[in-house]
């Protein structure tokens, strides 16, 4: 069984990667703030933060077995992965900082307390003809705390390497911010891109054996 990532994150990659599973990567192509507004104006009220990392992840996904079919139709099928990631904090959805100033600000927000990150999953199982017969969804959490004596240097330290700018909550765990987060209740991998136990889940659901993506040597 092959895994198709939709999408170019190095950390989701990584992540995969580290499991075991060298994934074939196609770049989802999804206006994500439109889209986010259609669906809220759909339902007429906000997306909560698990709502909008599920839907996201499945848009992308969707958007790849639609583009690439026939490539993936090529690979004799295989299982589509979508994901989207969004950290909360004072009941806030906080997204990728992408500025240096909000993602110092966001830092000194969450200094000394603690936001959970909600990471979402959607996998489509594609059929060797390249389409679609079947698909689930998940969301998993996880609670992070930054460490209340990162002081304000090392913050803007951080900052200034550029590494939070395009991460949800504006940190990398398993970059150079590991020094500074105190505790993680959850997944690891989670917190990361993706979250491994959530997937696994998925996999089985929709009748595969986990394993049987296992193509990468330890």
């Amino acid at each position: 069984m092959r895994l198709i990532l939709a999408s170019t994150s190095p950390a989701r990659l990584s992540v995969l990667r580290a499991a075991g599973i060298e994934p074939v990567c196609f770049s989802p192509q999804v206006d994500e703030e439109a889209e986010v507004v259609a669906r809220e104006a759909e339902l007429g009220r906000a997306l909560t933060a698990p709502e909008l990392v599920e839907y996201l992840g499945r848009l992308k996904a969707e958007d790849v077995v639609r583009r690439h079919a026939a490539k993936i139709a090529e690979l004799g099928g295989g299982l589509v992965l979508g994901g989207d990631s969004a950290f909360l904090i004072d009941e806030q959805i906080l997204g990728k900082p992408h500025l240096p100033e909000v993602a110092l600000a966001r830092a000194k927000q969450h200094r000394g307390r603690s936001g959970v990150l909600h990471s979402g999953h959607w996998l489509v199982d594609v059929a060797a003809d390249g389409s679609p017969r079947g698909a689930a969804g998940a969301v998993d959490t996880a609670t992070v705390s930054l460490a209340a004596d990162v002081t304000d240097a090392e913050l803007e330290a951080y900052v200034a390497t550029g590494e939070p700018l395009e991460l949800a909550g504006g940190f990398a765990i398993d970059g150079l911010a590991g020094a500074f987060i105190d505790r993680v209740e959850g997944a690891t991998s989670c917190v990361i891109g993706l979250s491994l136990p959530a997937f696994r889940r998925l996999v089985r659901e929709l009748g595969h054996d986990y394993p049987s993506l296992w193509n990468r040597a330890a």
